[in-house]
């Protein structure tokens, strides 16, 4: 009967220990359920329980039901919320400087935004750090297009353009007031209800993101020029990585960095494949002729150092102008 007890008290202290070893990281995104975005997410959090035998894994709060991003990083500083997949724009609400990755018409191709971005990762990630956050993998959403209800050939057919911008976002009011766009400023989820109303005539975007967010449906016009780089990370709280074994720490991170990597590559190629969607849908894709590019890449450099002290640091803006040099001097 004793021995009975004493090997009863030592499952119980198993299992208690094994449940208490099991870390669920709870993870909120604004991408849609199903979308390529979500499904990458879903794949990472298979391969993290695989590798970790199940000791850690991702609860996955999808297509924004955690709220917008400001309410994602309210949760995750009182521990709701344990990580997130943001946009640049949640980036810089908590590093600031990131935001130089989405300056406008700053990048001719990906090439270049990759090299960029691998030359600052360093000093990027260091600075999440000191803010409480792991930056464990880059993401994207692609280069930005214009959408409208008219055709945008130059800057003189923007003027009073009614566009959406990101609430708060400073650098999306910088560039559309550069551009003589009428900026509009709402949250993410009522953008396509103010498209249906006229509320806005324009929108800005990514074409995977603009067709996934059914925005297309509400536009007739694309301006084929590469506007900024939609730039993205997966952020998780250095809490609970501190609550992981350093082994698990090590497989959290090797597993979000690599699928990081893959979701880059298949949302680039996606991107080319919503672009062939949304002209099949009806969209005229307007093409800028060269000289009023140059005007819209002189207009665009001009918000580059307004933003200084603002977002990002002269010293910083001269490191990556140099790498871009360097880039295309290759």
């Amino acid at each position: 009967m004793k021995k009975t007890f004493v090997l009863l008290t030592l499952l119980i202290i198993l299992i208690s220990s094994a449940a208490q070893a099991a870390t669920v990281i709870k993870l909120a995104s604004l991408a849609p359920e199903g979308s390529t975005w979500d499904k990458t997410l879903r794949a990472m959090n298979e391969e993290i329980k695989s590798q970790t035998g199940g000791n850690v894994s991702l609860q996955i709060y999808s297509g924004g039901v955690a709220g917008d991003e400001k309410d994602v990083l309210r949760k995750m500083r009182i521990g709701q919320i344990h990580a997130g997949a943001f946009t640049g724009v949640g980036l810089g609400q908590i590093v600031p400087a990131t935001r130089i990755l989405e300056l406008p018409l700053l990048f001719n191709s990906y090439e270049e935004v990759d090299y960029v971005k691998e030359k600052i990762r360093p000093e990027l990630e260091k600075a999440f750090s000191a803010k409480g956050f792991e930056l464990l993998g880059w993401a994207e959403a692609g280069f930005v297009n214009i959408f409208s209800n008219k055709a945008i050939a130059k800057q003189s057919d923007m003027e009073g353009v009614k566009c959406w911008v990101w609430e708060g976002d400073p650098l999306a009011q910088a560039m559309t007031e550069a551009l003589g766009i009428a900026p509009i400023p709402l949250s993410m989820p009522d953008v396509l209800t103010s498209l249906q109303t006229n509320l806005i005539d324009c929108v800005y975007g990514p074409p995977l993101a603009v067709l996934v967010l059914q925005w297309g449906t509400k536009v007739s016009h694309l301006t084929d020029i590469k506007l900024a780089n939609s730039t993205g990370a997966l952020l998780v709280s250095k809490k609970i990585m501190a609550k992981l074994s350093p082994e698990e720490q090590k497989i959290l991170k090797t597993v979000i960095d690599q699928y990081s990597k893959q979701l880059v590559t298949k949302i680039r190629q996606e991107n080319t494949q919503a672009l062939e969607s949304l002209k099949n849908n009806g969209i005229q894709v307007v093409k800028v002729a060269p000289k009023d590019l140059e005007e819209l890449k002189k207009l665009s450099s001009e918000v580059w150092p307004k933003l200084v002290g603002k977002l990002y640091s002269a010293e910083l803006l001269a490191k990556v102008q140099g790498y871009l040099k360097e880039k295309r001097g290759k």
